[in-house]
């Protein structure tokens, strides 16, 4: 029910971040900071699926508290057991995902510059 909230507190950091490196207009980006654009909208994508999902199936409503499991005793262990458990892990994971993709993206435009000259 609350596993969207660690990929979407990602999503909303990493935003901040790319905007800010786009304010500092700087030339000499890594190549992870490159592709911090494809991150962003796999973690803005995924919780806003993930959030949909939710409210269809009932576990996020559009009254307070938002989530069920707040409205009984113990629900916050419970949410915050799940964003741990489940949240954590996809965020980690997505995360991995994205390194292999900056990695593959910067080899292969590497090998297009190098073939190129």
């Amino acid at each position: 029910m609350s596993c969207f909230v660690v990929p979407l507190a990602q999503a909303v950091v990493t935003s901040a971040i790319r905007k800010s490196n786009e304010k500092n207009n700087r030339s000499d980006y890594s190549a992870f900071a490159r592709h911090l654009p494809a991150l962003e909208k796999m973690l803005w994508g995924g919780s806003v699926m993930l959030i949909v999902d939710h409210i269809i199936n009932g576990e996020v409503t559009w009254r307070y508290p938002f989530f069920t499991a707040l409205e009984q005793a113990g629900g916050f262990q419970v949410m915050l057991r799940e964003m741990l458990t489940v949240g954590l892990p996809m965020s980690i994971v997505l995360t991995a995902v994205w390194v292999g993709y900056a990695i593959l993206k910067e080899r292969k435009n590497r090998i297009t510059v190098t073939n190129v000259k």
